[in-house]
């Protein structure tokens, strides 16, 4: 990775890890908590906080808080985003630990899933607390308290939003009758994936002090953006396997990913075909012989190929709007390296 990326991810990292340390001690506790009577024990601390810090330490692309900081750079604001990338960074991986146990998936990011190392109780509340830990980080930030307000909503919209993804994800893959349709799909990946996006870049946007038509013009972009990914995802799902995850896992899991939409737009009459193929992966794990089938006739009708070239074609899309679009800066003053690495980052991670 370039090294002006990785410059900036450091930064990124301190916040995360300053946040949800490793030995959480009483000026943290005191942050998060306010004054208590007297100070938790310290196994109940890491059973709210250690699963969390386990899945955030094991990496992770975060393009999001790097998206996020670098609007914000981009229009002028230098760091001021960097104390609330928890926001972004810490709410994504509460919902992987719950998405994990709704899928019951065993693995991510190429260890045990949360849910499976701490069990499903722990997980669940150590995910929930993952939502609501950033907002010790917005209560913090050294920013007026009109803007303070500001981002405030946009988190809130933001998770409001993203549940609602994934209750239209869940419905789907829990009913096999139920096939969505494209605006459908699109409607759950906008919600599901793009809500962070488009918080990221909102929340860049109003730290560098832009106006609110500013943050709803960035958060557009971030968010068709977060849409590309997201079916970028579907496909490497069913080709070369997501990082720290096996090939086929959606199949197994009964995820309706845009391939499979496609396939069946094109192939009506293999329905009961692609509902045997799902009831023996979930039966039989990535192993069934029958996730290689379904695959391959994906593959063969050319629905695979379709994914990716319009998920590619947004992420390619966002990075040209950042290049031509206008970036005003409250300050009178704009970064055009930050503006330049904002463009390039969906390159460099998708």
């Amino acid at each position: 990775m370039d090294e002006q990326y990785t410059f900036r991810l450091e930064k990124i990292e301190a916040v995360l890890r300053a946040r949800l340390p490793e030995l959480p001690g009483g000026d943290w506790i005191r942050s998060i908590f306010d004054p208590l009577p007297h100070e938790p024990p310290a196994p109940l601390l890491a059973n709210l906080g250690e699963p969390g810090r386990e899945l955030v330490s094991r990496g992770g692309k975060r393009w999001r808080p790097l998206f996020m900081t670098l609007t914000c750079e981009a229009m002028g604001g230098g760091d001021a985003a960097l104390p609330i990338v928890p926001l972004v960074e810490f709410p994504h991986n509460a919902s992987l630990i719950h998405d994990d146990i709704e899928d019951s998936s065993d693995e991510r990011r190429g260890k045990p899933a949360i849910h499976v190392m701490y069990g499903v109780d722990i997980a669940i509340n150590a995910g929930c607390f993952l939502y609501f830990l950033p907002l010790a980080s917005l209560e913090a930030w050294d920013a007026e308290p009109a803007r303070k307000l500001r981002a405030y909503r946009s988190y809130g919209e933001a998770m409001r939003r993203l549940h609602l993804g994934q209750a239209m994800d869940i419905s789907w893959h829990r009913d096999f009758s139920s096939l969505p349709s494209l605006p459908e799909y699109d409607l759950m990946c906008r919600m599901k994936t793009g809500s962070l996006a488009r918080l990221s870049a909102r929340l860049g946007a109003c730290a560098a002090g832009a106006d609110e038509s500013e943050e709803t013009r960035i958060g557009t972009i971030a968010e068709s953006l977060g849409v590309g990914f997201q079916i970028l995802d579907d496909v490497k799902n069913l080709t070369t396997g997501n990082p720290g995850k096996k090939r086929g896992d959606d199949i197994v899991e009964g995820k309706k990913s845009l391939p499979l939409i496609l396939y069946l737009s094109r192939k009506r009459d293999r329905l009961e075909f692609v509902a045997r193929c799902f009831s023996a992966a979930k039966a039989g794990g990535v192993g069934a012989a029958e996730v290689e089938e379904l695959i391959a006739e994906m593959e063969a009708s050319g629905a695979i190929e379709e994914a990716r070239k319009r998920g590619t074609e947004l992420v390619e899309g966002a990075s040209a709007s950042i290049r031509s679009e206008a970036f005003p800066s409250a300050a009178g003053r704009t970064s055009e390296e930050a503006r330049e690495l904002l463009a390039g980052l969906p390159a460099l991670i998708g």
